[in-house]
Formats: C-alpha cells, structure tokens, sequence
C-alpha cells in the first residue's frame, strides 16, 4: 500500500442478471444449506420481485477434498516447530492424492448441476464452475432468486441461503457468485503527490498569486543524512519549534542495512518468492534492472525472473483500473523482493482482475505448481460493510488453499490494510480507507490465521547509508500550510494514513499465539466487543512503510521510466517475503513454509525491534515538501506514530504485532551445520 501506497480493499456490488421469483425446486429430503449465500442486503423491504428465470447466470462451486480436519491438523504440524513433523512438507501431487478431491466427488458434482440444466464452464482440482439461466440455477440449489434495491442500484441474489442436495454435501466446500455482488481487491500504489492529489481531487490548487516565504524552498527537499538531518526552516512551529524535512525516500541498500541483510551477508540465495497482484506490466523485468542498475545493485540475472500472465484473459479492466492501475504496486513489490533479496528467484503471477475469484486462481496456481517458498500479497478488503458481510465462500476458499500451501512448505504474506482499526472513524479522513466499512475490523486475508499478517512501521534512520535509528508505529496525522503560511491546519493535523491491525471477531486465537498475546488484547475483538474466548490478533510483523518515510520505486508509465516514494504495508509485505527469503538461505536453502509459529516462538527476543511509540523520544513532526505546484507552494506536515485506534507498546501489540525484524532475526534462523 504506497507513501501512501494502498492495497486497501474495497467491497464493491456490480450490475447483474435479473433472475426470477418462482419457487425453489426441492434438491433433496436432507439438503445441506450454505449459510451467507443469502446476502444481507437482500431484505423484504428492499425486495423489487423476481429476478427473470431465463436470464444467465453463473457460479463456482469450491471442492472439499477429502479429510478437512486433517489437513488443517497436517498443514499445522509441519509448520510448528515444536512438532516432530516439522518441515516434512509434502509435494503437491501427494497433497492432491491425500486430501484433494476423488474423481467420484468431482463426478456427483457434475452429474448433481448437469442434470439441473447447468454447463459446466471449468474445471479444476478446486472448483466446478457452472453456467445456465437463474431457473437453472434456482433447480439446483433450491432457492429463488430476486432483485433487489440497493443504494448503487437493482442487484440479484438468491431468497433464501442456498442448498446443495445430500448426494454431494460431502464434497461441496462452499458456493460462490449466487448473488451478483462481488469482492474486488483494490491495490493502488499511490505516492504521497498522488495521495495528494486524490485527497484534493475535487478542489484546485491554489494559484501563483500567494507569495513563498523566502527562508522556505521551492524545490522539494527532504532529510538526505538520516532523520532530522535538515530542518524545515521558515516553516512554522508545528509539534515542536524545529520540525525536520521528511527522510527523502528509501532505496533497497538503505533498507537491507537497517534490518541486518548486509551484516548478515544472505541475499535469499535458494529462495524463490512469487508475487500475486492483477494483470502484468510489460516492462516489469527492464524496469526492475534499470532501477537496481541507477541504485548500485545487480539487476536480476538471467532466468532469475519469471512471469505468468495471459493478457488475453484480462477482465473487469474498468472496474479495477487496468494494468496501468497495478503497474505500481506491481513494481513496488517486485523491486522491493529483489531489493532486500537480491539472490533470490522471483517469480511474479497476475490475475486476470482484482476480483476475489481471479486473485483466488493466481494463488492456486502458485500452490499446485510450488513455484515459490514464500508469496508475497499487497491486496485486501474488510470483512464486514454497510453493504454487507465478505462472502464465506471467499474465505472458506482461500483459508483452503492457504493450508494446503502450508503443507507443501509455502508461506503467505499479506499487507494489513493503509486504514489504521478500519473503522467508519478512520475512513472519514485516511485516504486509503474502504467507505463501505461499518466498524473497526482486521482485514481479509490478513485477517486469516493461516497467512502472516504484515503491519507497517516509519524507519527512521541514523545515516545516508542506513544504520538503523528507531521505529514508531505507520500512522499519520496530516496537516496543511495555511493560507497566509504562518501557521499548520487542522492542529493537531486529522487521520490520513497508517497500518492495518486489530482483533479480528471472524477467528479463534490461532495456536501460535497462544501465551504470547496477552487476554486483554485477544479477548477484545477490533469492535470493542468481549469474547469469552481468545481470537485471532493482528499483524504478526511489521516493517517499514509509512509514506512520511517513503520507499523509492520505478517504472515505465505512458511509454516513460520515472521514479517516486511510495509507501504502506504494500511496502511491509514484500519486504518481509524478502526477509523470509533471507531466512531461507540461512537454513542451507530449506523452506520455511508457514511462518508464523516460528515467529511467535521467538517472540520477546533479539529476533525482533520491539516497536513501542512510547518508549521512542522522538521528534513526531515531519515536514513534507512537495515543492512548487501550479505556482503554489506545496507543503504538508506529518506526526508519525499516530494510528488510528491502534498503538505500538512493548510486547505485542495491534499496530506492528511482535514488532520488525531485528539483529537477531537471521542468526536464530540459521541452522548449525
């Protein structure tokens, strides 16, 4: 997610089919129901009558395998180093053979929607996709299908949660695309001028006819010697009387010494890392080289990067921003792996939109194929919003393949979100916030006990080179100069950006956090409501991120290479796979597969910056300078460590988990030969 780079997620209803109001066929004496397959948008009142029976229709239906509780109980113990099955993955064929599904359940399914009157459109070791008309469809999952009103207009979905018969309950994990709303994924990497520029897009700027102080610049600036090294002078007094210029933005060989890649001599030699994002940009590779080239480092070596895209099977462009709206994160993420882990493989793999089921294939593929140890994912949305719940087919689907990955020695990665708790209180004023949301909330996937959750930090560093100084929560409070530029407005500046987190209510408290995070964290989900029992907290890790203490990136945008800071946990996330990589090379080349009971096992030690807002004596005050911009000085200044409903304290905690990496964190992976 970017200095301001966002993956922040957003759960958007699109137009779709009417479908008819006729009563369900009965699918059987002992039909199973999928609960949430009857949104919660579809209400009596908001009921416009049935939807037209021959329009088309389609959905996928998810295969349960064979043995749930059993992979999960598998994919657990290979990753838990306290079990004598640690690291013995299996390979993905002997995954499929144990606990994917028989040829006899892909059959009951088939012959189940087949004789429904549906076409079976696709097939995969996952999923049945199934096409035919909403009177097909209401036949073969037993309920009828309306229109009904919503704010951004008339949309399908069924009458009641639908059912599958009996005969392939068994092997039905869940059903999605019933109802015509869809979870889209948006990732905009977003530098802070276009952060700017987003946040103002419906006012102008002012015009040349205010004059520039003379003691303040008027071509952007920033702190070139570590924090703090230039001060802002002629700007007025903000938090303190002598605000410093904002660091100017991060390159790989600052951010490898930070965090003890140089001293540590690893580059992720052995360690393949993909990268999942929508669509491809076609001089991702060239760029990639040119960027390392312009900074002192190697670029990729041949057949070091691969890609799989299929251009020809893009879809949903509009809806998503295209490959022009990706083609920043998509660098983001591919020069900051290779940045922080310059000898590892990278391999990056597009989906064919930003919609859950195309991002859901492009992970799929990365599994059943093992062509990573470790993938890297900067994209997201919230689970609960005015306009309704994350579908459960969405995250029964995904948890799946997040175990099976497991199981086969792949670990996730995911960004936490740019939107600090996710509340409606935050998304008033950040600017890469879901307005959709409905309460404070941890985001999916991050959310999933089965993925390592990313949160964000602001590095400050020591000097030009890179010595690590210190660490405060990713959350800012922005303010603008004003219009006579003596003074800072609003003072103390509003919410505008920080890292994802929180106690999420959708999941226990995986095994892993078990005694590390304390019960007045886990018993309190992200809403403020009590829990009788522990639940999943988040991040588990955090890194640097914040768009005050910007990451430099660059890539060919309308036919010119250009470079800009970006920022968010969309930075967090492909760091950390880098680190992983890192990890990897110390462990002779032996995956790590899921990572995060390794991590809480070294939790509280050397392994990690204990990241505390508290304990930092810190100046908060960054000054942003953007220089001259039609004619007007543009200047904005920033307090660090401000996350909205989230704070950084010793031990865990909600904003950056068990803090960033330390100098012990390679060391304590390393195995003794």
């Amino acid at each position: 997610m970017a200095p301001a780079t966002v993956a922040a997620a957003l759960i958007i209803t699109t137009l779709g089919a009417a479908v008819p109001a006729t009563a369900a066929t009965p699918v059987g004496d002992t039909a199973r129901a999928l609960p949430g397959t009857h949104p919660e948008w579809a209400t009596p009142q908001a009921d416009a009558g049935a939807a037209d029976a021959a329009a088309p229709a389609t959905a996928r239906i998810y295969l349960a395998g064979r043995d749930a509780s059993g992979l999960a109980a598998l994919a657990q113990a290979v990753s838990d180093p306290k079990s004598p099955s640690y690291g013995q993955y299996l390979t993905s064929a002997q995954v499929q053979a144990k606990f994917g599904a028989t040829p006899e359940q892909v059959k009951a399914v088939t012959d189940w929607v087949s004789a429904a009157g549906l076409t079976v459109s696709a097939s995969t070791a996952h999923y049945v996709q199934v096409a035919g008309s909403t009177a097909a469809m209401t036949k073969a999952f037993g309920t009828g299908f309306h229109n009904y009103r919503t704010a951004d207009g008339t949309h399908r979905a069924p009458t009641a949660d639908a059912k599958v018969p009996a005969s392939v309950s068994d092997a039905v994990l869940a059903v999605s695309g019933l109802a015509d709303s869809i979870h889209k994924n948006v990732s905009s990497a977003t530098s802070v001028r276009e952060a700017e520029q987003r946040l103002n897009a419906a006012a102008k700027l002012a015009g040349p006819d205010k004059k520039d102080p003379a003691t303040l610049p008027t071509v952007a600036t920033c702190s070139e010697d570590g924090y703090g090294s230039k001060t802002a002078k002629g700007a007025p007094e903000g938090y303190e009387k002598n605000e410093p210029f904002a660091p100017c933005s991060y390159i790989p060989s600052q951010l490898r010494k930070a965090y003890g890649v140089t001293d540590a001599k690893v580059g992720g030699k052995g360690a393949r890392v993909a990268i999942i994002d929508a669509y491809g940009l076609s001089t991702m590779e060239q760029d990639a080289n040119h960027f390392s080239t312009l900074h002192g480092d190697q670029p990729f070596k041949p057949g070091q990067y691969t890609e799989y895209v299929t251009p020809d099977k893009w879809v949903h462009e509009a809806e998503c921003g295209g490959p022009a709206g990706w083609a920043g994160e998509e660098a983001l993420d591919v020069e900051m792996v290779h940045g922080l882990a310059p000898d590892a493989d990278v391999v990056y793999v597009g989906g064919n939109s930003c919609y859950d089921e195309d991002l859901y294939d492009a992970m799929a593929k990365v599994v059943d194929e093992h062509l990573a140890d470790v993938v890297s994912n900067s994209w997201g949305e919230i689970m609960h919003g005015k306009s309704g719940d994350i579908d459960p087919a969405v995250v029964a689907a995904d948890n799946q393949i997040f175990q099976l990955g497991a199981l086969t020695g792949i670990g996730f990665t995911f960004s936490s979100g740019d939107c600090g708790d996710s509340s409606p209180g935050a998304a008033a004023t950040g600017v890469n916030c879901e307005a959709d949301t409905n309460q404070a909330q941890a985001d999916w996937p991050s959310a999933s006990p089965w993925v390592t959750s990313v949160g964000g930090t602001a590095l400050q560093l020591n000097d030009k080179a890179g010595r690590y100084g210190h660490e405060v929560s990713m959350g800012d409070l922005r303010s603008v100069l004003s219009a006579d530029q003596k003074s800072w407005s609003p003072m103390p500046g509003k919410f505008y950006f920080g890292g994802g987190g929180g106690v999420s209510k959708d999941f226990a408290q995986p095994w892993y956090q078990q005694g590390v995070v304390p019960d007045r964290i886990s018993r309190t989900a992200a809403d403020g409501t009590a829990s009788k029992t522990p639940l999943r907290a988040t991040p588990d890790i955090a890194m640097s991120g914040d768009l005050v203490a910007a990451t430099l990136v660059g890539f060919t945008a309308d036919g010119a290479y250009s470079e800009g800071g970006f920022g968010g946990t969309s930075v967090s996330a492909p760091e950390t796979a880098a680190m992983f990589a890192n990890a990897i090379e110390t462990r002779g080349g032996r995956a790590l597969g899921f990572a995060n009971p390794a991590l809480y096992d070294r939790a509280a030690t050397n392994a990690f910056h204990d990241v505390d807002d508290n304990a930092v004596h810190t100046k908060r005050g960054n000054v942003v300078d953007l220089g001259v911009v039609n004619g007007a000085l543009k200047v904005r200044l920033y307090k660090i460590g401000a996350d909205f409903g989230l704070s950084a304290a010793g031990g865990y905690d909600t904003a950056t988990g068990l803090g960033s990496p330390g100098k012990g964190f390679f060391k304590s992976f390393a195995i003794k030969k």
